[in-house]
């Protein structure tokens, strides 16, 4: 390979004279990083007024212990993204935590937050449902009712229980349907 030609100095002042004068930069930081969404809604005025979202059935429900993990997928949906939502590879938009909540107050909660997430076109989600240590049914109650609500909404199109790093069996990652 040949060694490329150095430049004649006719090039070089040619060069100096299209870049201009020399500027000194009047800082050397970089610009802040842009600020990322609350993982949390924010409650919208008038929301709460609104009559309740639920009206989750009841029927049977299998039982699930703490260190079990979650599963659902829905029939069509692509490998490649069950693979990425079981990794913790999506970006996750945002988050519910349902610590302390009674089972009432909990479906209610999940309604509205599913229908939030809809109405801002959100893909995936964190529920943080705990594993149920606490409860005096010595099984996950809220773990186990989760499990069944959203296998009855249709804007849910799968869940899984979240990598261990990021709340293992005491957690799920939820991808929703795009609004269309």
């Amino acid at each position: 390979m040949s060694r490329p030609k150095k430049p004649s100095p006719d090039d070089i002042e040619l060069f100096r004279r299209s870049v201009d004068v020399d500027r000194k930069l009047t800082t050397d930081t970089v610009a802040p990083p842009v600020k990322r969404r609350s993982p949390r809604p924010r409650i919208r005025p008038g929301l709460e007024t609104q009559p309740p979202l639920a009206g989750f059935s009841e029927g049977q429900q299998q039982e699930i212990g703490a260190e079990d993990t979650l599963f659902f997928a829905r029939p069509g949906l692509q490998q490649r993204q069950l693979q990425r939502l079981r990794r913790g590879q999506l970006p996750v938009e945002a988050e519910l935590d349902m610590h302390g909540m009674t089972i009432p107050v909990a479906e209610i909660e999940v309604a509205r937050f599913l229908a939030h997430c809809r109405d801002q076109n959100i893909r995936c989600v964190r529920i943080i449902h705990g594993k149920g240590y606490g409860s005096q049914e010595a099984a996950p109650v809220l773990k186990n009712r989760i499990d069944h609500w959203l296998r009855q909404h249709l804007d849910v199109l799968a869940f899984c229980s979240t990598p261990r790093d990021r709340g293992g069996t005491g957690a799920i990652n939820v991808l929703l349907r795009s609004k269309r």
